[in-house]
């Protein structure tokens, strides 16, 4: 015979068990994820900008005029801001200005032609803007070259305090 169970609480299950523990566990590893999804398609917008790859600005297999504004500089931003936000090197500023980049994007290209962005054709303005705020907000996740270099910087001090550890009991 079995001892009884705590009666089950209104909302589920406790958060230390089962399913909602596992995914609560992947969640850094789904941030990365996202994160590197989300700058790699960013900087496929100004590779396309930029080189004419991959259908060219706008679809068109041509290219943005060299320090034309805002084409130009705003294609720099998403190839530099998008690697940056994919290898997780320092996100939540390159997350920052590139957030800030969709938005001037939204509001100053979309938003005048409709007020909803399914018929004003800034879904992707809007998408990334949101995207790359979260990412201000949350960091680049699990795996993310700022966790590399983080944890460069905290071994040598650590390093630095095993060797005087020796000495001192001398």
């Amino acid at each position: 015979m079995t001892a009884p169970s705590a009666p089950a609480s209104p909302s589920g299950p406790p958060p230390s068990s089962g399913l909602p523990a596992r995914l609560t566990e992947a969640g850094p590893y789904a941030l990365a994820l996202f994160r590197f999804v989300t700058g790699l398609l960013f900087a496929c917008h100004g590779a396309a900008s930029l080189f004419g790859v991959l259908g060219g600005a706008g679809g068109t297999g041509g290219t943005v005029p060299a320090g034309s504004w805002p084409g130009w500089y705003a294609a720099v931003i998403q190839l530099v801001g998008g690697t940056l936000v994919a290898l997780g090197l320092f996100t939540r500023t390159a997350a920052l200005i590139s957030s800030g980049s969709m938005a001037y994007a939204y509001f100053v290209m979309h938003q005048p032609e409709a007020l909803w962005p399914l018929e004003n054709g800034g879904e992707a303005s809007a998408m990334f803007c949101w995207s790359f705020l979260l990412l201000v907000f949350t960091g680049p996740g699990a795996v993310a070259v700022d966790r590399l270099l983080a944890s460069g910087r905290a071994r040598p001090a650590a390093h630095r305090d095993e060797q005087r550890t020796p000495a001192a009991a001398a």
